[in-house]
């Protein structure tokens, strides 16, 4: 057995039999000299730690950077305010991101969840907006427009929608990721494109199943930073997720912090939580104190009475919203904000539908000491009985009972269950 080794060993083919045998693999290097040539000057030593910041960066390089952030923030700050004038104003925004919160909210009613998709910066953004929705229990999943087409397209169920991030409109992988989701599947895509028909994404599907929500820059990165690196177009998109985030929390939860609170357990917000406990209506609640009185406006003298205009100019100064008519005579914000129309501005408060102006009679007292999930419960069971909807509907101010005793603050029934519009229940 070993001479059998041995003569394996001696048949096996060697580097240095290879170099006999062959050129070598690689041109030999010449022969160093034996001595090295003298210098006369030693080498000096290299720095072992970079060279002081106050070395390097002088006044004039420290304003530069400090006018390049603030360029930076003002101009996402601009563009923020830009979009809010189109959300403000334009009906396209308007007709969109309604349209977007009542999809979402109809989506998890019916058991489905929120597909969250983008690539790139727009899906880092994307990412942030998963985390944002399922802390407000609003079933969301971000998925990966590549990785959907090698699998994880299975992810995506019968009563499920679309959330797509894109600034563009355009993105190729997004693009290929539509054509595998069926189009009866609701399509939202955050995008700059300010109307539909111009959303490349929007192709070959429903227009009735589509939502754009526009969220434009005014001047491109490009011309603000000269790079068209995503940051302003980022910032607004990612502003704008977040409103549609809280705007859907608000239309399925009564109270959104509560539920926020139970998902997120952890950390800071989790802690601070837990110290101050489940919300008490007392903790939601206006102080009546704090409501300002109206008072008759310079503008409004035509009439010898307090005129519906005069209740907008006291709300604009009202930190809560609430005005009071009198010391007894309350108008919640919500009831303000359908003043608006120009016929009403000279209407006497007086000749106000009653559900506007609430006398403390109407009041519907609730102890401060309940928590809002208790004022909740107990409201949901009143209105199971005809009694119930007369005077727990829409409009009605909850008076809320101190330690004392007293009606000292209020709030808004919409705060606390939502209804249905006053008119649906009139009758």
């Amino acid at each position: 057995m070993a001479r059998q080794q041995n003569s394996a060993m001696e048949d096996r083919p060697t580097m240095t039999a290879y170099m006999q045998k062959n050129q070598p693999l690689t041109p030999v290097s010449p022969l160093l000299p034996v001595t090295l040539p003298h210098v006369c000057e030693p080498i000096p030593p290299l720095p072992m730690t970079p060279p002081d910041a106050d070395e390097i960066l002088d006044a004039a390089s420290n304003e530069a950077a400090l006018r390049t952030g603030l360029h930076v923030i003002w101009t996402a700050k601009d563009a923020v305010g830009h979009m809010w004038d189109l959300l403000h104003s334009d009906p396209v925004a308007q007709e969109g991101f309604l349209n977007a919160v009542n999809v979402i909210a109809k989506t998890i009613h019916r058991g489905g969840k929120l597909i969250i998709s983008g690539i790139g910066k727009s899906g880092k953004i994307a990412k942030k907006v998963e985390a944002t929705m399922n802390s407000f229990a609003i079933r969301s999943v971000f998925l990966h427009p590549t990785e959907a087409v090698h699998g994880d397209l299975g992810i995506i169920a019968e009563n499920d929608a679309l959330l797509l991030f894109t600034f563009s409109g355009r993105t190729q992988e997004l693009s290929a990721l539509l054509s595998h989701i069926p189009p009866h599947h609701p399509l939202l895509v955050i995008t700059s494109h300010t109307h539909p028909s111009t959303c490349p994404l929007f192709a070959g599907r429903p227009a009735s199943n589509c939502v754009l929500l526009p969220a434009p820059i005014p001047v491109s990165e490009t011309s603000s930073f000269g790079v068209p690196a995503p940051t302003t177009s980022t910032t607004t998109a990612l502003v704008l997720s977040d409103a549609l985030a809280i705007a859907v929390a608000r239309r399925l939860y009564p109270t959104p912090a509560d539920v926020f609170h139970k998902y997120h357990p952890g950390g800071a917000i989790g802690a601070t939580a837990q110290r101050i406990g489940p919300r008490r209506m007392g903790d939601i609640a206006v102080q009546v104190a704090d409501v300002p009185i109206a008072q008759k406006h310079k503008h409004s003298m035509s009439s010898p009475t307090l005129t519906a205009l005069d209740i907008l100019l006291a709300a604009v100064r009202s930190p809560s919203g609430w005005v009071r008519v009198s010391t007894d005579t309350i108008i919640a914000p919500r009831q303000i904000q359908k003043l608006g129309s120009p016929e009403q501005l000279d209407y006497p408060v007086h000749a106000l539908d009653h559900d506007v102006v609430v006398e403390k009679g109407d009041w519907i007292s609730i102890p401060a000491a309940s928590t809002v999930e208790e004022a909740r419960q107990w409201i949901e069971k009143m209105r199971d009985g005809e009694r119930g909807r007369t005077f727990l509907r829409e409009g009605t101010v909850l008076g809320i009972v101190d330690a004392r005793g007293e009606v000292s603050a209020v709030v808004e029934i919409e705060d606390v269950i939502e209804l249905e519009p006053s008119h649906v229940m009139e009758e």
